[in-house]
């Protein structure tokens, strides 16, 4: 072989290894990117826990950065409804063990990771200048005009609320005055703004308004427990990675986060 036809030869030979190489290597690039992919997980939870999953949400990614974490807040009913209607989500956290029921009775969520989270309770608020009432006892005889609750059916403080006032012998009285709101925060919101007079809410949701302040505690037995069941969703994508979120919602750390925004934290 000529000396012309081994260096074309050569050259040829260096440029397939460098094509395999290059192959190769895009390949192996490929697959790391595949492997990197960040795991999904959508958590739909009460409206009544935004402000607290917020402050635990860099917690958890601290020492999970390959999980893209998504919230999605509203009422506790109208979250089971979207779970019904087959919403793409990983984990519910109910305000109630109501909605949480009617999903487990349907076989929508894995039972076996069902787990009582929180306990929280009922307030009644007016504006921070607003002196008329002094607590529930006043909604007899004060003169108000309107009064803020969650819609019953589908908002759990509603419900709660509800059975407060009828166990002290006040719905009678304030039904007429009544105005519902979809959920837990646009009754503060109502109260906040002065559009109402006074309303019920869970005590953990006034730390989200400066502009609202609690006249009294409904008695704990006016009202049926207050308790956030948790369940990792029967069609996650993610369950074993929802399982661990589960996990660490109930440990100290954000067991810390939970008790300090006012929640009674359930140890499992």
């Amino acid at each position: 072989m000529s000396f012309f036809k081994r260096r074309q030869f050569l050259a040829f030979t260096v440029f397939c290894l460098s094509s395999l190489g290059v192959t190769a290597g895009c390949r192996s690039s490929l697959m790391g990117n595949n492997a990197e992919n960040p795991t999904e997980l959508t958590v739909s939870a009460a409206a009544s826990l935004k402000d607290v999953l917020e402050a635990i949400k860099p917690l958890y990614l601290k020492d999970n950065s390959k999980v893209n974490l998504t919230y999605n807040f509203a009422s506790s009913g109208s979250l089971q409804q979207q779970i019904e209607q087959g919403a793409p989500v990983d984990i519910f956290i109910s305000a109630a063990p109501k909605q949480m029921n009617a999903l487990q009775e349907k076989e929508l969520i894995q039972a076996e990771t069902r787990q009582d989270l929180l306990k929280n309770q009922m307030v009644l608020i007016v504006p921070q200048d607003n002196n008329k009432i002094k607590g529930f006892t006043d909604l007899k005889t004060a003169d108000f005009d309107k009064m803020a609750l969650g819609e019953p059916e589908s908002v759990p403080a509603g419900k709660y609320g509800q059975e407060v006032l009828k166990t002290l012998g006040l719905f009678d009285t304030v039904k007429s005055k009544a105005v519902y709101g979809k959920d837990v925060r646009q009754v503060l919101n109502y109260v906040a703004t002065e559009n109402v007079d006074v309303g019920i809410v869970y005590r953990t949701d006034v730390k989200a308004s400066d502009q609202v302040k609690v006249l009294e505690t409904a008695p704990e037995n006016s009202h049926s427990p207050i308790i956030y069941p948790v369940a990792v969703v029967k069609t996650s994508a993610n369950p074993e990675a929802a399982k661990k979120f589960i996990n660490f919602l109930q440990s100290d750390t954000a067991g810390n986060v939970f008790e300090n925004e006012g929640f009674i934290h359930l140890k499992p």
